[in-house]
């Protein structure tokens, strides 16, 4: 595979593997397949997935799992967590996992980490069987996990697999808690520009004020998401953004759903102020909705602004066909 990139930076992709109103998760899993092997082919340069829990509408919870099946369905792209939330998880066992997948698919495997749940209280707790940990043990759990992966780990316990593979550890953020660490600790970093857009250029700033080089990374490398909804006309691209939207305003309600299909007519389905919001929303740096010539000006603004060494797009869309268009039309403007 040749990559691709735009504007000098290679292009990626975060896939949240969408559960639609009215199907099943294996119809889900199967969109993810075949999108992943469409990137491939168009020239993206990762496939990263997202663990979220207690989300009806959103098929990635067991994120190792997944990025096993997408890895044994591609054959070049570089398939990862965007993230693994570490404090749900032991490091071991994480290290394990991923010792694992790197094994099976040697030069191909990303590991981010985030440090939020991903989820409520209540479905931490499911996850964790206590609430004890907190935001000073992750700075631990990154070197915890870092150390299973040297080649002379310190103490008595060691991952197997796991020792001596050189699997690239991301930090993962949407303030600039992580940004900092990751700075510190001289690994890459991934901002959550995608949904948390007025945190972004502080983020950065701090990441690259305070990066000291390291084993892994001599220069400080950053990647921010960001969303995308392309189509061949604006009022299509328009239309399928009401998704997300939907997505979104059932989130704030404390009322998750399946991904639900787009809406014709706002006004009968939301709110004045939902209808501002998604305005809004369409005129945000965050959030990139339209034809290829609105796509391509509005990403080069963002890349430009950012100064990110990578962009990483999430394109959450109801129809698969569409969704498949909107990556497509992207990965046209690719040099």
């Amino acid at each position: 595979m040749n990559q691709k990139k735009f504007e000098n930076i290679p292009l990626s992709v975060l896939d949240l593997a969408p559960i639609n109103e009215g199907s099943e998760t294996a119809e889900s899993f199967a969109n993810s397949v075949e999108l992943a092997q469409h990137v491939e082919k168009w020239g993206f340069n990762r496939y990263w997935l997202a663990e979220h829990h207690n989300m009806p509408g959103i098929g990635s919870s067991a994120t190792s799992l997944l990025i096993g099946h997408i890895a044994g369905h591609t054959n070049t792209i570089r398939v990862g967590s965007g993230g693994v939330m570490l404090p749900n998880h032991s490091p071991l066992v994480i290290a394990e996992q991923f010792g694992t997948l790197e094994t099976i698919y040697p030069g191909r495997i990303d590991l981010g980490l985030g440090r939020a749940p991903g989820s409520d209280q209540a479905t931490a707790y499911a996850l964790r069987r206590n609430l004890q940990s907190n935001v000073d043990e992750f700075p631990q759990s990154v070197a915890e996990l870092q150390n299973y992966f040297s080649d002379n780990p310190i103490g008595r316990v060691k991952a197997y697999p796991g020792i001596g593979l050189n699997i690239p550890l991301w930090l993962l953020g949407s303030s600039g808690y992580s940004a900092q660490l990751a700075a510190v600790k001289g690994l890459p970093f991934s901002f959550a520009s995608h949904f948390a857009p007025d945190y972004t250029m502080q983020a950065m700033q701090l990441y690259h004020q305070n990066f000291k080089p390291s084993k892994d990374l001599q220069e400080p490398y950053a990647m921010v998401g960001v969303n995308v909804i392309a189509a061949d006309t604006q009022e299509r691209a328009e239309w399928l953004a009401t998704s997300s939207q939907q997505q979104m305003f059932a989130l704030m309600r404390g009322m998750p759903t399946t991904f639900m299909p787009p809406i014709d007519n706002l006004e009968e389905e939301w709110t004045d102020r939902e209808i501002a919001i998604f305005r809004e929303k369409l005129d945000s740096e965050s959030m990139i909705v339209g034809t290829p010539d609105v796509v391509r000006e509005k990403l080069r603004s963002f890349i430009n602004k950012t100064r990110a060494n990578e962009v990483i797009i999430n394109s959450q869309i109801f129809h698969q066909k569409d969704r498949l268009r909107s990556y497509e039309i992207v990965a046209e403007l690719m040099e």
